[in-house]
């Protein structure tokens, strides 16, 4: 299955892509000061302060990446004077690099080509204009500070508004059914954010609600606090919940399960469970995680009549041919946030998930089974989104 750079081995890459970019930031910078009028001793300080900044950020964005956070709940001073600016400023850098290297490496070979044009003749050189080159230097900044910019926008509005999908698909049972993932409760996840989805789904009413995965961002300390949030909806055929690769990264899946048992909501790992209603039965069946888990379909399904509508939730959604093959009429997935940062193209979305599976989001079908990939209300490894915005999904099932 295309699961393609494994997790640790992506987070190592994007911090060495991250180290590249704020080490050629701060170069940048720093002959910007020096080229200022600046006095001396303003721009040693000025480029000491610069320095330690990007330090700074960099420490903490890696330090997030790689150990346990268990802060939970942190003040709003925190996440707006420290977090959110950290998480800004590592990924808009990234961009902001780039974009300075190819215009400056643009502007290299402009120059070269107008030599070259002008053959090995001696020319006069043609008297500086400063009025020129003040304008392309904030020109250059202009473009520098768009990645940035933009990164905010993705963290502080296109993170956080929601939409809320809908679906009417065929199974076999009228059912109302809401689907939430990749919750990734944490510092960019918090209780009150997850008490606003959990109205949410309680507005809607669902018949049955589920809980496909990624429950953490990276400690164990933020999962009673996502339990109990999502404990407070009670929808008449209960809460499903199934495991996430988070869950196995940075917990236990005994101690998860413990948690979910504790509030009153089945954890789902390769078994199901039997839901009688006033039109017939139905079934929920839920695997562990596909690349980190024990996933096992057959065991999930053990003793099973294969009469019985089945809803398999599966946080990953490369299980959907195995399911479709056993006539599962509906398997419900996440994981993959969309993209999380997608481009739409004219040839197509272009995003990491796009290029690592071939479902990445939406509906899916081989014959008369359905897939869903919803793109979560979460982030990984940055709280920035872009053209993927957080969902909510509601299936109208018949």
């Amino acid at each position: 299955m295309p699961f393609g750079i494994r997790f640790p081995r992506l987070r190592l890459i994007i911090v060495g892509l991250a180290f590249v970019a704020q080490v050629y930031l701060f170069i940048r910078i720093r002959r910007a000061i020096l080229s200022s009028h600046k006095s001396d001793r303003f721009k040693s300080r000025a480029i000491r302060l610069a320095g330690a900044g990007i330090v700074l950020f960099f420490v903490l964005n890696a330090y997030l990446l790689f150990l346990q956070i268990p802060w939970v709940d942190p003040p709003i001073a925190a996440q707006v004077g420290l977090f959110y600016p950290m998480a800004i400023w590592n990924f808009g850098s990234l961009f902001s690099a780039l974009l300075l290297f190819l215009m400056r490496l643009a502007g290299g070979l402009t120059r070269l080509i107008v030599r070259l044009s002008r053959g090995h003749s001696a020319r006069k050189a043609s008297p500086v204009n400063v009025g020129r080159r003040r304008f392309l230097q904030a020109g250059v900044g202009s473009v520098a500070a768009a990645p940035l910019l933009l990164s905010g926008y993705g963290a502080a509005y296109a993170g956080k508004a929601y939409d809320v999908e809908s679906f009417s698909l065929p199974f076999g049972r009228s059912l109302r059914v809401v689907q939430l993932t990749d919750i990734h409760a944490g510092i960019y996840m918090t209780r009150e954010e997850m008490r606003r989805y959990a109205r949410q789904v309680i507005a809607l009413a669902p018949d049955l609600f589920v809980l496909t995965g990624d429950f953490i961002s990276n400690s164990m300390a933020f999962l009673p606090a996502c339990v109990e949030e999502m404990a407070r909806v009670r929808p008449p055929y209960g809460t499903f919940a199934t495991l996430g690769n988070h869950e196995h990264l940075w917990g236990r899946p005994k101690d998860v399960g413990a948690c979910f048992e504790e509030h009153g909501i089945p954890l789902l790992n390769n078994a199901h469970t039997v839901i009688q209603t006033a039109h017939g039965p139905f079934a929920v069946a839920g695997i562990d995680d596909i690349q980190w888990g024990h996933p096992d379909l057959e065991a999930a399904l053990l003793g099973l009549d294969p009469r019985i509508p089945t809803l398999l939730l599966s946080h990953r959604p490369e299980i959907f041919p195995e399911a479709a093959a056993r006539g599962i009429p509906l398997t419900l997935s996440g994981h993959y946030h969309g993209g999380q940062i997608k481009l739409s193209l004219p040839g197509g979305d272009v995003s990491l998930a796009h290029m690592r599976t071939p479902y990445p989001e939406g509906l899916y079908r081989i014959n008369a089974s359905h897939l869903y990939v919803s793109r979560g209300i979460g982030t990984t490894f940055t709280p920035v989104r872009l053209n993927a915005p957080p969902e909510v999904t509601l299936f109208q099932l018949a």
